[in-house]
């Protein structure tokens, strides 16, 4: 008589398939993108394209975009007067609770130049503004871009 490690016991096929997907690793669909400069003489206005579609179609985007690039927001100076109203974040701070402290993190010297490049231009431009909290609540935290930019 057969032991049951000997018998090749099958799954039903719908099982195998679900059991298939799950081990697959989920990604987000990525297209290969193309770099394309809008831009007119001395000034770049580059945006990103997907290359997945058809030369006409290519071409009716390149023509739609060009047509309206003056509304795109090239750099911050280029969205002037936003209304706080609309686009202020605040620290929601218990009055009871007092914030805690985190250690102060060191980052690399590049880093914090572009920390610090990033933090001006916003400034400079009015999208940050100074605020008073009791305490210093955390550290910046940098985020690198798909295109390498922080």
């Amino acid at each position: 008589m057969e032991s049951e490690e000997d018998e090749d016991v099958g799954l039903p096929p719908e099982l195998e398939r679900i059991i298939v997907q799950e081990d697959r690793e989920m990604r987000p669909h990525q297209e290969e993108m193309e770099l394309v400069d809008l831009g007119t003489g001395s000034g770049k206005k580059e945006v990103k394209i997907g290359t997945g579609m058809t030369a006409p179609v290519r071409e009716e985007l390149m023509a739609l975009l060009k047509s309206y690039q003056d509304i795109f927001a090239w750099s911050y100076q280029d969205m002037p007067g936003l209304s706080f109203d609309i686009v202020q974040q605040r620290l929601p701070l218990n009055p009871e609770c007092s914030p805690v402290k985190q250690k102060l993190r060191r980052m690399k010297p590049e880093t914090s130049l572009k920390i610090k490049e990033e933090v001006k231009k916003q400034f400079d431009v009015g999208f940050l503004a100074i605020t008073q909290y009791l305490e210093w609540v955390a550290n910046i935290v940098p985020v690198p871009k798909k295109d390498g930019n922080v």
